[in-house]
């Protein structure tokens, strides 16, 4: 039969047994019920939350992409190749940055379409606290990727106002005499002239055998 003393003391000792703490005192209470009601609330602040950055950057994003469109070249095809090709690669990017900060922002403010198994609930309070920790992680993910799309876009429209046009095609003429390789400036009547490296060049029409356009003089 126990004696009062714990086997794992030594023989003859009396059992420690913890003691109970002060009462609970006002101050006490008001922190208690302060964090409870902190714990149920959270999930609708964040939400709440979630929403005014939805709606604050969605509005940033259609300002951005008026503002390219009116202003940006409109035909990225005027641009020298790699340069056009940096501009549909930042494009691309700002899509992808786009389609995850709208993704994110939308499971921080709606939550994710899901049905949880009866085995895997948990308590209100401790579900809804897990609730608003995702919401506010996809809240902090979405507006990390918003920016970085906006900031993308922006760097889009700098490079075709800023980006080197596409020079203008070159042409190789072959006449009776001698072969003259530069850009058309204009066409008369009676002549062709292209201006060269060394300046322009009066090719009369009656005198051109083959003209061929090429990428290179």
């Amino acid at each position: 039969m126990p004696t009062g003393t714990s086997s794992s003391e030594p023989p003859g000792q009396p059992v420690r047994r913890p003691r109970p703490g002060p009462p609970a005192t006002t101050t006490d209470l008001r922190r208690a019920q302060y964090r409870d009601s902190v714990v149920r609330t959270e999930l609708t602040r964040v939400r709440a939350t979630a929403l005014a950055w939805r709606n604050g950057l969605g509005a940033l994003l259609a300002g951005l992409v008026g503002f390219g469109l009116v202003k940006g070249r409109s035909d990225v095809s005027t641009l020298a190749d790699p340069v056009a090709a940096m501009v549909g690669l930042l494009l691309l990017l700002a899509l992808a940055a786009g389609t995850v900060g709208a993704l994110k922002l939308l499971h921080s403010a709606h939550g994710r379409p899901r049905v949880i198994a009866l085995n895997d609930l948990l308590p209100e309070a401790v579900a809804q606290h897990h609730e608003a920790l995702n919401a506010a992680r996809n809240l902090r993910h979405g507006i990390i990727a918003t920016l970085a799309c906006a900031a993308l876009l922006v760097f889009a429209v700098a490079v075709t106002w800023y980006g080197p046009a596409k020079g203008d095609p070159l042409l190789r003429l072959t006449t009776s005499d001698t072969t003259v390789c530069g850009t058309s400036a204009r066409v008369t009547a009676h002549d062709m002239v292209l201006m060269t490296d060394k300046g322009e060049e009066i090719i009369p029409l009656d005198t051109i055998r083959n003209l061929t356009p090429v990428e290179k003089c």
